[in-house]
């Protein structure tokens, strides 16, 4: 294979996905000459199967909910059900217009796009659509896609992934869901809203088990209430069709019937038959191993995003893809805190936080050493008027810094912005108390909570 027209570039990135953009975009601020290299869409699965398309999903979902429920506010409305055709219309425009955008910036700095599917031919090339793409440096970034188990077939019809979930031409009557972490909530969550009778199936003993255990079970609290079940604690054995749809039998030999079964359990690294093993990249389960500065043990080879075992989220990938970027272009970089990085689940309620666990911080500073504080959003104003219910849990080391803050409630995601910077900031609870919230706001929950912490509570009890 020929070099194309014999360029070398700075960066040759393969996967044009949230980490891959990021970092052609800001190497190519930083003056790098920058290829990028995609056999799908530009912005990956989170634009297109991901974050913007189960977001928007979401929200269809919330304005059903609040058509339902208009009459306790006071208003007069009525629901007539879903349109999954107009929906998913919505959804698509939200996507097209994300995605032009990003189109238009990608040219706009100058970066030598090529549309194909790549594979690394060696420590410094990637050959794509016949030719050989030079580069001083490699960048891979090709993500992930949904996982399944052994002997359990994704068909696309009535056993599906959540690609199938985000593009399905009805709402099924019932769904079986089996995952019960961030991917497997939201589709319960927004299904539920659409009409759907939603069972979802967890082995662990709780749903969104990654989070604090209290934010677990204020969720499985708030979905008992909308009629969400769920099993928890026993393990998936097998499915088999039935005339109608599915049939899922557990471990302990319990039975579920539904029309579909949604395969929510994860999503696993792309990278088999990329050439990465055979150029001597080190592997670990599909994954790509990195060090603090995301490079790999070859040393003109990086990688990102959900390709390497860090927390699998978009914003992780922008970070990552920057730090890359900056790295190779000489400023000076630093390691990303992964504990500092904001969760958002995007169900009804919303479960966001940063941090630590209270378990994690006992077994880190010892349990005589951390302080806990739920601050119950009864007790915020905004929170009444919008009839939502939730805690803010707050975990301190004694007589130091805040090191986790958990939310559970509606609109919660958008106060982790500021627990953000009180987790990294390592910010005691007396210095935030200092801070006034504007009222009445949810954010305001979030000061009265360290309010409450540093031991002056305002409208909260002693």
């Amino acid at each position: 294979m020929a070099n194309d027209a014999s360029t070398v570039f700075d960066l040759v990135i393969l996967g044009g996905g949230s980490g891959g953009y990021a970092a052609a975009l800001r190497g190519a601020q930083l003056g790098l000459d920058v290829a990028l290299i995609e056999k799908n869409k530009l912005g990956g699965t989170c634009l297109h199967n991901g974050c913007i398309p189960t977001k928007a999903l979401l929200h269809a979902g919330e304005i059903a909910d609040q058509a339902r429920e208009a009459e306790q506010f006071g208003v007069k409305a009525t629901f007539e059900g879903i349109d999954i055709a107009a929906v998913h219309k919505y959804k698509d425009d939200v996507i097209s217009g994300l995605y032009k955008g990003l189109q238009g910036l990608v040219a706009s700095r100058k970066v030598t796009y090529i549309e194909g599917e790549g594979k690394l031919s060696s420590a410094t090339s990637v050959d794509v659509n016949g030719q050989r793409v030079q580069g001083r440096h490699v960048l891979l970034a090709t993500g992930s896609v949904p996982k399944s188990l052994p002997g359990l077939e994704i068909d696309g019809n009535r056993i599906i992934s959540s690609d199938h979930a985000l593009t399905l031409d009805r709402v099924p009557q019932s769904a079986i869901i089996l995952g019960g972490g961030v991917i497997g909530v939201e589709f319960a969550s927004a299904w539920k809203s659409f009409g759907t009778d939603v069972t979802v199936v967890e082995g662990l003993k709780h749903l969104v088990p990654a989070e604090d255990e209290n934010s677990s079970k204020l969720l499985e609290r708030a979905f008992r209430k909308r009629g969400i079940k769920f099993n928890l604690g026993t393990f998936f054995q097998k499915a088999e069709y039935t005339q109608n749809g599915v049939k899922v039998t557990l471990a302990d030999g319990k039975e579920f019937e539904a029309e579909v079964l949604l395969v929510a359990i994860g999503r696993g690294p792309v990278s088999q038959g990329l050439g990465y093993e055979e150029q001597g990249v080190a592997m670990d389960r599909g994954y790509v191993l990195v060090d603090e500065y995301m490079r790999t043990n070859v040393p003109t080879i990086s990688a990102v995003g959900d390709l390497v075992p860090t927390l699998q989220l978009a914003h992780v990938g922008f970070a990552e893809g920057i730090l890359v970027a900056e790295r190779l272009a000489g400023l000076k970089t630093v390691p990303i805190d992964y504990d500092g990085v904001p969760r958002v689940t995007y169900c009804h309620p919303e479960v966001a936080s940063v941090g630590i666990s209270e378990a994690k911080a006992k077994e880190i500073y010892g349990a005589d050493k951390v302080v806990a504080l739920k601050y119950n959003l009864a007790g915020n104003g905004k929170s009444k008027i919008l009839k939502t219910a939730g805690e803010i849990k707050l975990v301190q080391v004694k007589d130091g810094a805040v090191v986790g803050v958990h939310m559970v409630g509606d609109r919660m995601g958008e106060q982790v912005g500021e627990a953000q910077l009180i987790y990294n900031w390592e910010a005691l609870p007396a210095e935030v108390a200092q801070l006034i919230h504007a009222h009445p706001t949810q954010n305001e929950a979030l000061g009265e909570a360290h309010l409450a912490l540093a031991g002056k509570p305002l409208h909260s009890h002693d």
